[in-house]
């Protein structure tokens, strides 16, 4: 192979700005479309918060006013801080490395310490305004595309109020076609306001405020019943609640400086091996498992430190591994303390991680069971067309591993999969074929798993029968009818994985396959053309623009599909609906609702909200 040619003309130095632009998603993460919660035009916002927070834990303004246009994605925060100084606002907002937050005399707890929160909005934005009171004087600067385009600088009007508004509109040029989600920005703004209980949002004129703080955080996102009495610890750097429920899931809301680290971090990993090892301090005759201890743990913690150190601009996991040992100590006392507190809490506590670790012991029994079920046949699932290539994960940390384009697609019965297999690209993509409907998992235990044949061997399929850590594919996608047998499929898939594997849900693994409802297809001398449709409208504008002589096909199910047909649209133009879980609804309600053993419950639900038009009667 030719060498590419490589001189000094390639080697280009570029201002800050220019890179920024260049390459957002080193300061502001994954670019995204809007429909995930940690997507840029949320990290936007929470930059601009952050530095309001900041002015409130300096013990300056209890209130910041935020506004979202959710059409357009236009937003401005408003906080009665102490004002940006005049003179500076310029270079605060637009000038990289500049800002008052490496001198902790004026921001002693603060979340960002490196300048560049502000300066990444106004770098991604096409109009930003910035505008500041402080002591009867007012600055307005104006930006478009991160580059200054007026300033002024005066009196303010009478009685205005000392703070700093920071208005911006994202650039679509950088940031397209995407849309904002009202459930995750009142989200964001919520979880400010459980850590900042003294502090008071008004989103789009309605009031957030939280004056419970972590115990209002525990009401509003813990749906199930709590087993004792929540022990809770509060200071003046450190806050932790923490209760246990009967789920399996354990749930955690960790927080650093007042904002929210959803990855968690060095203060989570803390709190656990500190939990841990202040039970076995309790009662030195009973050595329990972390594992046990955590199973069904809800638990909220709180931080406040001096230049915290994150992994990465979005500030979502924190990095302080240095002190992680002394923070395990001086917690470990904190909450051996709160135990002997409450000895009546602390005997249920301890009599609910007996019982888990009771059930862990039985589920050893189970897998060793399994393991013996699945030794002499290794991987050769009968069912099972496997490719080639499969993912590797990066178990050292929460990269993304090697291999993520593989897919397991799970097929509505053999007709479907034969189709795929005979379509697919057998060095990426593998089948395997469901026999009909899956068992309703809904209510049942972990050793239902095994007892069932078909969704034992789809487990060992992805080979997670263990643990996730070996998952052999980056994608699972469900590809069934688009029929009314194939959508209750998809929900007994979605109900298992949510209920046994929800992890690989929320890191965004599992997928819908989107199948053409159409064919429309004009092959008449030089016209000879294919167009594949997904809904009415798509078929009328392809019968439209073809013209006389198109014939139309009706896609029945997947196994009335040709390879060749298929084939067209599970490869580079394939498209996949994404299942999303987010934190904003509480998915084992919404389960047990749609899918448990409530069938009275649902039917009145669904007659008295069943929406008729006059098309349903034709």
């Amino acid at each position: 192979m030719a060498s590419v040619k490589y001189d000094k003309s390639d080697v280009v130095t570029l201002s800050w700005l220019e890179q920024l632009r260049l390459r957002p998603g080193m300061y502001i993460g994954e670019i995204g479309d809007g429909s995930g919660y940690h997507d840029c035009v949320y990290v936007l916002l929470k930059e601009i918060v952050d530095n309001a927070v900041d002015e409130f834990i300096m013990g300056a303004g209890r209130q910041v006013d935020v506004t979202v246009d959710y059409k357009t994605g236009a937003m401005s925060v408003q906080d009665y801080g102490r004002g940006v100084p005049i003179g500076t606002l310029a270079d605060c907002v637009g000038t990289m490395n500049t800002s008052a937050k490496y001198k902790k005399r004026a921001f002693q707890f603060s979340a960002g310490m490196n300048g560049v929160g502000s300066k990444a909005v106004n770098a991604l934005s096409e109009h930003f305004e910035a505008r500041t009171v402080r002591g009867g004087q007012c600055e307005e600067v104006v930006f478009e595309k991160g580059i200054l385009v007026s300033k002024r600088r005066g009196k303010c009007a009478v009685g205005e109020h000392d703070g700093t508004r920071i208005a911006w509109r994202p650039d679509t040029s950088l940031l397209p076609r995407f849309t904002v989600r009202e459930e995750h920005v009142v989200r964001r703004i919520r979880m400010y306001a459980y850590v900042n209980p003294g502090l008071k949002f008004v989103l789009n004129g309605q009031e957030i405020v939280q004056p419970g703080g972590f115990e209002n955080l525990m009401k509003d996102e813990l749906k199930s019943a709590v087993l004792y009495r929540p022990f809770h610890i509060k200071g003046k750097m450190l806050e932790i609640l923490f209760t246990h429920t009967a789920q399996y899931s354990d749930e955690y809301h960790t927080f650093v400086n007042g904002q929210y680290t959803t990855d968690g971090g060095t203060h989570l990993t803390a709190f656990k091996e500190a939990l841990t090892k202040a039970l076995n301090d309790y009662d030195p005759r009973k050595k329990f498992d972390g594992d046990d201890v955590r199973e069904g743990i809800f638990a909220c913690i709180a931080i406040r430190m001096n230049d915290p150190h994150f992994i990465g601009q979005t500030k979502v996991k924190l990095a302080e591994q240095d002190k992680r040992s002394g923070w395990v100590q001086e917690w470990k006392k904190e909450i051996l303390a709160a135990l002997h507190r409450a000895p009546d809490e602390t005997a249920k506590l301890l009599a609910k991680v007996e019982e888990t670790a009771k059930l862990h012991g039985q589920m050893s029994e189970i897998k060793k069971k399994a393991k013996k079920l699945s030794a002499a046949s290794a991987l050769n699932i009968r069912k099972l067309e496997d490719c080639r290539e499969h993912l590797r994960l990066d178990r050292k940390g929460d990269k993304r591993g090697w291999g993520e384009e593989t897919m397991l697609f799970l097929t509505e019965g053999d007709s479907a999969g034969g189709t795929v297999s005979r379509a697919r690209d057998a060095r990426y993509q593998a089948v395997y074929p469901l026999r009909g409907k899956v068992k309703n998992m809904t209510g049942a235990g972990r050793n239902a798993i095994v007892d069932n044949a078909e969704l034992y061997n789809m487990v060992r399929a992805l080979g997670i029968q263990d643990d996730l850590a070996h998952l052999r594919y980056g994608k699972i996608v469900f590809a069934t009818d688009a029929d009314v047998d194939g959508l209750h499929i998809r929900n007994l898939l979605i109900t298992f994985f949510m209920r046994f594997f929800r992890e690989i849900v929320a890191d965004g693994r599992v997928y819908i396959l989107e199948t053409p409802l159409y064919r429309v297809r004009k092959d008449k001398g030089k016209d000879k053309e294919i167009v594949y449709c997904y809904s009415d409208a798509e078929r009328d504008a392809a019968l439209a623009r073809l013209g006389a002589g198109a014939e139309l096909t009706r896609f029945k199910g997947l196994g009335e599909i040709q390879p060749e047909d298929f084939t067209a649209f599970i490869g580079k133009d394939i498209r996949l609906q994404p299942v999303i879980c987010t934190q904003d609804r509480n998915p084992d309600k919404s389960l047990a609702f749609y899918m448990g053993d409530n069938t009275p419950e649902r039917r009145d639900y669904i007659m008295n909200n069943i929406v008729c038009t006059e098309n349903d009667f034709e």
